[in-house]
């Protein structure tokens, strides 16, 4: 421990036995808590290293007036210095863990109500539970009987406390041999086993709670056992679940599920033979005759259970039952065990809210069933899809799919009503349709998957969530064919209808999708016709879903948004239909030019961040998709103005952005492959280092890369220092007889900066006034930079910057500094009334 620590120590401790209220705040005892575990967990005794702790602890519990917040701090400091077997030793020597742990003391003081000491007590005792000592303290103390009372406790996180250190104590004490007596070990296995299996079975509603928290317990521990203890847990229990399964409490439906299915393999056995006892359960859950319940407790099955055949078959058959009944899809084919619960299921789902429950979990399961064997699946893949299909026509108020031969069996009429117009079923279908995509059959359902997805967004009654997933679906069900062929010129002509007419919605999440759909078309392979093909053609080219001046002026017209996340989606967008014609090198064209200048004015004049953003990575994607970045004069213009603007900027995240486009042109001009970062310099070229340095200077790397390294964020000086770094390694110093590369500095702003670093004197002159700090100014100073580069201090100015942003006031140090101050700043007598202490946030 620290010197200044230790001297401090004593005080603080003083403090917190007086009262708590002199605490800085309210977290200040987690702090020291996490210090102590720290230097507890380094290898070091808490008793040698802080002899008055023993001494604080003592003043503590024997002062009945302590603040259960310090109470509470004392026995989980307790329990982590009696964690080591000497730990423990010493403090039984001083008779202080019967007096810290003793609970009826703290009864009979009314300290035990609060449920913060109770927190302490099981935290405590958890963290002294590390070695047999320490076990059979807590045997012999008795403390089984009200950690198990406390699994019910009123407050949450002390139920969650309790549950979590019952599972501790079965989990790190299940081998015999590493306790002092298995006797021991025996009785805190019996005492917990009878009270699970008494307490799993509710007697009446109020009992549900203490049911839930004992399964919990059960899936927490039979998931990690080991084979001794999970047979005796399992034993024990067996008997109850069973009743608890026939039952058919609803509520504790998926907890059940979760033992049984962390219990269905026993440890050591062969996963292909489940224990026969949890299969039995596993045959009663999904039997159960509530079909709420059966739906969960077969789609929590298919979730997680391993799986075979007869089960998961069963399981299949229960999750496609009510799509089945909705839709009239005929998905069940002989399945005879749905055809005796078809009826009792269908009148179920006669209730709307009930239905609309079990259609989502149907649908959320249905692309994990199209992925199961065929020899489990009652029907073709493709059928699913179809019946999904079906399910958001009749959502949308539409009958069935006209293509099918199918019709809706008795009871489906009455059923189908109670999902029309859900948009919780809609939204539930649209993501199972994303996820559809990628099912076997697939491909042969592309057409009418395109067919309800149009209708979806052409429908005037879609809200904005709906709209947003079944763009996403179009753009999954694109990459399904691997041609064209879907592309028919209705589908493009109803598309290019859709989008011109969401783009100019009312709902600026709507607008946003649209846009951001608009970028995934021009993204993909299908995109957009080439402007080649428009000028041959005088049409879309076959099989492009929208034509570039189409896209193009759409796109355009979204950068006038006046929601700031429509410019930048578009912003985006721009750059995803561009990318091909980069990376081929094709010349740009008038529009594109005016685009250019349109994006250099949103970074200049836009008043919102995420367009500026959006524009920085437009120019990076530019640069990193051109085949040919150095021949290209408008780019290289344009690099310059970006990287000058948004070094410049007041947003953090531009900033960044913009030195990631500065470090792609070091890139380009030391390596081009990320070598010069080790200091070696490419071989592909004869270009001397100092030529190289000259470029990025010229295109203004250098001074956006010394702006960021006096920058006020942390993220962006530490970037630029690393980046600074890396040049002076590669240019290293100049040769002799070399032209020396200078860099103008403005007089202000980061120029400043940058002077009283290199202890350069400030010239008074009359041009000072009025000069912009963001930029180089003309007839400011220029400073040599490979000289610059040396003398910055980068290196040391590196480990600084890659510390936390706290590192100076986060520290045990500063946190027993705070306590000290807040104490005397309470009780001296100069103190103002309402003056407030300042202490470090951290």
């Amino acid at each position: 421990m620290d010197a200044e620590c230790a001297s401090l120590l004593p005080g603080v401790c003083e403090v917190l036995a007086a009262s708590a209220s002199s605490l800085p705040d309210d977290t200040s005892l987690e702090k020291l808590l996490d210090w102590f575990t720290g230097l507890s967990e380094a290898g070091g005794s808490l008793l040698d290293a802080c002899p008055c702790l023993l001494d604080f602890i003592s003043s503590v519990v024997h002062n009945a007036a302590s603040d259960p917040g310090v109470l509470s701090f004392t026995l989980r400091l307790t329990g982590l210095m009696a964690a080591t077997e000497d730990g423990f030793g010493r403090l039984q020597e001083r008779s202080v863990l019967s007096q810290v742990f003793g609970r009826q003391r703290w009864q009979d003081a009314g300290l035990w109500e609060d449920p913060c000491f109770r927190i302490g007590w099981i935290q405590g005792l958890r963290s002294m539970l590390q070695h047999p000592e320490a076990l059979g303290f807590f045997v012999q103390s008795d403390f089984i009987d009200p950690l198990l009372r406390l699994q019910t406790d009123a407050s949450l996180f002390v139920a969650s406390a309790a549950n979590q250190m019952l599972a501790h104590v079965l989990l790190s004490f299940q081998d015999g041999e590493r306790t002092r007596s298995s006797a021991e070990y025996a009785s805190v296995v019996t005492a917990i086993s009878e009270h699970l299996k008494v307490s799993l079975v509710p007697q009446k509603y109020t009992e549900l709670r203490q049911s839930l928290q004992v399964l919990k317990l059960l899936a927490l521990v039979l998931a990690r056992a080991g084979p001794p203890l999970w047979d005796r847990l399992l034993q024990a229990v067996a008997d109850s679940l069973e009743e608890l399964a026939a039952a058919g409490c609803s509520q504790l439906t998926l907890p059940l599920m979760d033992v049984i299915l962390a219990a269905r393999i026993r440890p050591g056995a062969d996963e292909h033979v489940p224990d026969r006892r949890v299969s039995r359960l596993l045959v009663a859950m999904l039997d159960v005759d509530k079909p709420a319940d059966l739906v969960h407790a077969a789609a929590a099955f298919l979730r997680r259970g391993p799986r075979d055949g007869v089960h998961t078959a069963r399981a299949v058959g229960i999750l496609l039952l009510p799509l089945h009944i909705v839709t009239g899809q005929s998905l069940l084919g002989t399945n005879t065990t749905a055809d005796e619960r078809r009826a009792s299921v269908a009148e179920q789902l006669k209730c709307k809210s009930f239905c609309i429950s079990v259609i989502c979990v149907c649908l959320t399961n249905t692309p994990q069933i199209t992925l199961t064997p065929s020899g489990n699946l009652p029907c073709p893949p493709q059928l699913i899809v179809t019946a999904v299909l079906s399910l958001l026509r009749i959502c949308s108020g539409a009958s069935s799919s006209p293509s099918s031969s199918s019709s809706p069996s008795t009871g489906c009429s009455e059923v189908s009503r109670n999902v029309i117009g859900s948009g919780k079923v809609q939204k539930c279908a649209l993501e199972a349709l994303t996820a559809l995509s990628s099912s076997p059959g697939a491909k042969e359902a592309i057409s009418e998957v395109f067919t309800v997805l149009m209708q979806y967004l052409d429908n005037p009654d879609s809200d904005a969530t709906v709209l947003h997933k079944s763009y996403q679906a179009f753009v999954r069900w694109m990459s399904v064919s691997t041609d064209t062929s879907f592309a028919t010129d209705q589908l493009r002509r109803g598309l290019e209808e859709v989008v011109k007419k969401r783009v100019c919605d009312m709902r600026w999440e709507v607008r946003d999708s649209t846009v951001e759909f608009l970028g995934h078309l021009a993204g993909g392979r299908v995109s957009v016709a080439s402007a080649e093909e428009e000028e041959e053609e005088e049409e879309e080219a076959p099989g492009a879903l929208l034509g570039v001046r189409c896209t193009t002026l759409l796109l355009k017209e979204a950068l006038q948004d006046t929601e700031s996340y429509v410019r930048a989606s578009a912003v985006s967008a721009l750059a995803k239909m561009l990318t091909p014609s980069w990376q081929q090198g094709a010349p740009l064209g008038q529009e594109e030019t005016e685009t250019v200048s349109r994006l250099l004015e949103i970074l200049s004049r836009d008043t919102e961040a995420f367009p500026r953003r959006a524009v920085v990575r437009y120019f990076i994607s530019w640069f990193s998709s051109s085949s040919s970045s150095s021949s290209s004069s408008l780019l290289a213009q344009c690099v310059r103005s970006v990287l000058s603007q948004g070094s410049a900027d007041l947003d953090w995240e531009v900033k960044v952005h913009t030195l990631e486009l500065a470090e792609l042109l070091l890139d380009e001009a030391f390596s081009g492959d990320r070598g010069y970062r080790d200091g070696v310099a490419s071989s592909s070229s004869d270009r001397t280092p100092e030529s190289r340095l000259a470029g990025v200077v010229e295109l203004g790397v250098v001074p956006a890369l010394l702006s960021g390294l006096v920058d006020c964020d942390r993220p962006v000086g530490l970037r630029a220092c690393r980046l600074l770094t890396a040049l002076r390694d590669a240019v290293g110093p100049p040769a002799p007889g070399a032209p020396d590369t200078t860099c103008p500095l403005p007089r202000r702003g980061w120029g400043e900066e940058i002077r009283k670093t290199l202890g350069m004197k400030r010239r008074d002159t009359e041009a000072e006034e009025g000069i912009e700090g963001g930029g180089a100014s003309e007839g400011g100073d220029a400073v040599s930079v490979c000289e610059a580069l040396a003398a910055l201090g980068l290196d040391e100015r590196l480990k600084v910057l890659a510390r936390s942003s706290d590192h100076v006031h986060n520290s045990p140090l500063s946190l027993l500094q705070d306590i000290l101050t807040a104490s005397a700043a309470r009780t001296h007598p100069d103190t103002q009334p309402g003056q407030e202490v300042i202490v470090d946030c951290y």
